[in-house]
């Protein structure tokens, strides 16, 4: 009955978020903050992921069920009693956890874009306007001297960030709780995930195993998700922002790799020729940083990591991203009408 209750609740939520005009944004801006506020709040007191120690505890919850309290206790009792207590109590949990989705993630998905709220309009480029943005990049990257920055320091100074930027874009004001670094990161390493922000626990949830320069561009990619702004190609230009106007070095450096990465894949489909003369540019110091990143995500290739993509891909489309992954990617687009409308000149 409760598991029922529940999943009818996030149902509604999601039938409302999709179908009535203005609900979306109005629980984006009324509801969702309360819930940062408390819940994320709350979870924010603890040093270390609850929700990673949750995942760990509940496994091994279940693993005692079924072992403890359930297989051996089978003799005692009859099978179809067992069976019916299990079913129960996992419909109560999923129940839960579907509604945790729905109130603190799922609904969002439909709210209006932070790039129409931002005034951006995001239109086809050329491959010289291209070239022109990579350029930039390595132009701004050669002359950033960044040292290597380590994830405790980065928590602080990625909260700084997104608070300085919510100064610019007050639908990004509010209150943000630290990031949080994921404790056996290798669980998200295996998968290609370089981040993951939690609804069940309203947490920022980091890789810190990645390469050094993606680790403040992650953290503002995931605390974005605390403003209500799901989409991965809004997360990541929202990333790049508060990395640019971040005073460290190294979270500009991170962001503009991000710009650098994203352009120059983009680049090398159209001109060759141009992301050749451009990438010859780069500095030693990026080079061997991307280099370190290549060889870092090449010994996790595998099943796994195609297995995890197809699932993203899916979950990705269901929620209104029809691009599914690709949809990261599509954060050019938007650095490219920021950059076309003058704002790197600031």
């Amino acid at each position: 009955m409760a598991g029922g209750v529940f999943l009818a609740a996030a149902a509604v939520l999601m039938l409302l978020a999709r179908e009535t005009d203005g609900f979306a944004e109005w629980y984006a801006t009324t509801v969702y903050p309360l819930i940062v506020g408390s819940l994320g709040r709350f979870f924010g007191l603890f040093p270390f992921s609850a929700v990673e120690l949750g995942l760990y505890l509940l496994i091994l919850a279940l693993l005692m069920w079924f072992v403890g309290g359930g297989i051996l206790s089978v003799r005692k009792r009859c099978v179809s009693s067992f069976l019916a207590e299990t079913i129960t109590r996992l419909v109560v949990l999923i129940g839960v956890l579907v509604f945790l989705y729905a109130a603190n993630c799922g609904v969002n998905y439909s709210r209006t874009p932070f790039s129409v709220k931002a005034g951006l309009t995001a239109g086809k480029y050329t491959k010289e306007e291209l070239a022109e943005f990579c350029a930039w990049t390595v132009e701004e990257l050669n002359r950033t001297e960044a040292s290597a920055l380590r994830p405790e320091e980065a928590r602080d100074l990625a909260r700084e960030a997104m608070e300085r930027l919510g100064e610019e874009y007050p639908d990004l004001a509010g209150y943000y709780p630290l990031p949080k670094l994921i404790l056996i990161s290798e669980i998200l390493s295996v998968q290609g995930v370089t981040g993951v922000y939690s609804p069940f626990t309203v947490e920022a949830n980091v890789n810190a195993d990645v390469t050094a320069y993606n680790i403040p561009s992650t953290m503002c990619h995931e605390l974005s998700h605390l403003r209500g702004f799901m989409r991965e190609d809004e997360a990541n230009y929202i990333a790049f922002l508060a990395c640019l106007g971040s005073d460290r070095a190294e979270f500009r450096y991170s962001g503009l790799m991000m710009a650098y990465v994203y352009g120059m894949n983009a680049l090398l489909k159209e001109d060759q020729d141009a992301w050749s003369a451009i990438r010859s540019e780069l500095s030693d110091h990026a080079m061997a940083d991307l280099a370190e990143n290549t060889a870092f995500w090449k010994q996790y290739e595998g099943e796994v990591r195609k297995v995890h993509e197809k699932v993203n891909d899916t979950y990705l489309k269901l929620n209104r991203q029809t691009d599914g992954v690709k949809s990261y990617g599509r954060a050019l687009d938007l650095m490219l009408a920021w950059y076309g409308d003058g704002q790197n000149e600031e």
